[in-house]
């Protein structure tokens, strides 16, 4: 509860204790079993932030946060906690609540872009191998050389495509990349895209700026939720998109040095999920984040069972802690519990493992920075009730304050503008006309050559046929000649001949010597 300038999150019979809005940006973390009261915790932080005037963040993997939009509702628990923990001021709102949802359907569409996401979680989502990143980070650098964007899965696989048929010319210029590689992503690449979590990729990409803003009645801060119910079913692709807002916020927001209270405040619920399995460059870019991002009024708030679940460098820069009740049976969990225990400052009235197994629902341990940035002494204390209403929604209420948001309408429907695949296409295409007018132009000389050859063989066919038929004509005249019938015409012509120049003679010779 927001109050006197501070935020109020529990109480005991001696102190209250407060979360002081210039130390809020110092980070923090919830951690506890599940069932001790992580997620009403969270909602009290959420709702005092946007009291204060602090846009709020915060990731719904259970559906019981979009009760935050709808004035809270007075039962007999709420009532008997105010009255008992003397909550002078306390009273029931509503948030200025604004619903996100990768997958458009409990919220305005969340998507980003192929080529913001990296080479480094696409490979993660991918489940790749080092090779495998190796490879598909020189596909990155390619497309972005070569000014094209890659919006889509789609356009994820055109480049691959193109990159695998151009492999040899890349090859001289970024390196070895092998074709099997190309292939295994490009498969792995394609179930994603069957999946639902293929909606994530798209433009236009979500403007993280749009986390931001307030509520021009009463100045409270923009709660954004994601919807995440459907989404945490894919691990992978809930940390991708939660490093994916976490990297924008850190690439977008301004310096901004310290801070009256804090830009924004952002919650990670299941943060353990940041960390499983992620390659080392990743965490470490995650601790990078963690430790700059306050300088630009940037409060992160990890939520996990186990204060384990979150690396050690990250836990050191977590100055406000609350840590619910934890069990210890077996000896793993005994060594969660002493480490936990000794994350708080020690208070001398309690031993700190003891309590934090004696610790009921909506109870925790407590300990936040003070005004020099030193962490109080722990307390034990009840949290505070939440002010809004608790549980979830009607799909009809929830409907009502998409179509009211003052984004609606900016991210409901994608847009497919002239990106890698486009771009590929055209190319691809002209490669493969040349292609097919060389085969043409090949396969044109070959003929050629062909009739060339059947030409001349038909010439030889033709001489052979005439030189064929002058043999055969000589001969036949020369058996003719032979022939018994032709030598007797011969004779006969000959003296028949012989008798008409005789005679002609004759005449001649006697009109001569008259």
């Amino acid at each position: 509860m927001y109050k006197n300038g501070k935020i109020l999150i529990g109480k005991n019979e001696d102190t209250e204790v407060n979360i002081l809005l210039n130390m809020a940006n110092r980070h923090g973390l919830i951690t506890g079993a599940t069932g001790t009261g992580k997620t009403i915790t969270l909602k009290v932080l959420a709702e005092s932030f946007s009291s204060a005037g602090v846009p709020v963040f915060m990731i719904d993997v259970k559906g019981d946060l979009a009760g935050t939009s709808m004035i809270g509702e007075a039962n007999e628990n709420i009532t008997s906690r105010v009255q008992k923990m003397e909550l002078d001021g306390f009273d029931y709102k509503k948030y200025p609540v604004t619903f996100l949802d990768v997958y458009g359907k409990n919220g305005h569409p969340v998507r980003t872009t192929v080529q913001s996401v990296g080479h480094r979680l696409m490979s993660k989502m991918l489940g790749l191998t080092d090779v495998q990143d190796s490879v598909l980070s020189m596909i990155y650098k390619i497309a972005e050389d070569e000014n094209k964007e890659m919006d889509t899965l789609e356009d994820l696989q055109s480049m691959l495509i193109y990159v695998n048929n151009n492999r040899n010319e890349y090859s001289l210029k970024y390196g070895n990349l092998p074709t099997q590689s190309i292939t295994t992503i490009q498969r792995n690449v394609l179930e994603l895209i069957e999946d639902v979590d293929g909606k994530f990729f798209g433009y236009p990409k979500f403007d993280i700026k749009d986390l931001r803003g307030f509520d021009v009645d009463n100045g409270y801060g923009k709660v954004s939720i994601l919807d995440a119910q459907e989404l945490f079913r894919h691990p992978d692709s809930y940390a991708v998109m939660i490093l994916w807002l976490l990297n924008e916020l850190y690439n977008t927001m301004p310096e901004v040095g310290d801070v009256e209270k804090p830009k924004m405040v952002f919650f990670i619920d299941e943060a353990h999920l940041l960390f499983d399995d992620m390659p080392k460059p990743i965490v470490d870019h995650i601790i990078q984040i963690v430790k700059l991002i306050r300088s630009k009024g940037i409060g992160l708030y990890f939520v996990s069972q186990l204060p384990g679940d979150i690396p050690q460098e990250i836990l050191a820069q977590l100055g406000n802690r609350v840590q619910h009740a934890l069990h210890a049976y077996t000896p793993q969990e005994q060594r969660s519990l002493k480490l936990a225990a000794d994350s708080f400052r020690v208070n001398p009235k309690f031993d700190t493992a003891k309590e934090i197994q004696n610790l009921g629902t909506g109870e925790a341990l407590v300990s936040v920075l003070d005004e020099k940035g030193n962490p109080t002494i722990t307390e034990s204390v009840k949290i505070l009730p939440p002010q809004s209403r608790m549980g979830t929604i009607s799909d009809e209420e929830r409907r009502n304050i998409i179509l009211n948001s003052d984004i609606y309408g900016k991210y409901e429907e994608s847009e497919d503008r002239e990106s890698a695949k486009e771009k590929n296409d055209v190319i691809l295409e002209a490669q493969a006309q040349a292609k097919q007018d060389a085969e043409d132009a090949k396969a044109a000389e070959k003929q050629a050559k062909i009739d060339e050859k059947l030409a001349k063989e038909e010439e030889r066919r033709l001489k052979a046929e005439q030189r064929e038929k002058e043999r055969q004509e000589k001969e036949a005249e020369k058996a003719k000649k032979n022939s018994i019938g032709y030598k007797l015409g011969k004779k006969v012509v000959t003296k028949t001949e012989n008798k008409i120049i005789d005679k002609t003679l004759n005449k001649l010779l006697k009109g001569f010597f008259k």
